[in-house]
Formats: C-alpha cells, sequence, structure tokens
C-alpha cells in the first residue's frame, strides 16, 4: 500500500470520526454531562487539528 493511499484512508476515517464527535457536541450540555461534554468539545478541537495535518501532509507525498 501507498503512503498517500493510506494517508487518504486514515483522513476518511478521521473524517468520519469528527463527525461522530461533533454530532455528540451538537446535542448540547443539556443531554450530556458537563465534564463529558468539555471534553468531547476539546476532543473535537483535536480531531479537527489532527485532520488539518493530514491533509496538509497529504499534499507533499
Amino acid at each position: 500500500m501507498s503512503v498517500q493511499t493510506e494517508l487518504n484512508t486514515i483522513t476518511s476515517t478521521m473524517t468520519e470520526l469528527a463527525a461522530r464527535i461533533t454530532a455528540l457536541v451538537e446535542l448540547g450540555e443539556n443531554q450530556v454531562a458537563t465534564e463529558v461534554y468539555a471534553e468531547l468539545v476539546a476532543a473535537e478541537r483535536t480531531v479537527g487539528a489532527l485532520l488539518r495535518r493530514l491533509q496538509r501532509v497529504s499534499t507533499k507525498v
């Protein structure tokens, strides 16, 4: 498997994960415990940053 193919697969998986986390965040604090909500928001930011880095690397391979 080529590096580009692997990066594309990882990016696709991370995009799906990001969407799922965002869906949980969008439920809001009313449906998710406050401490869990805060962690989900942090995870959403982290995954978003990771996605941006993967996309940047993908263009350089």
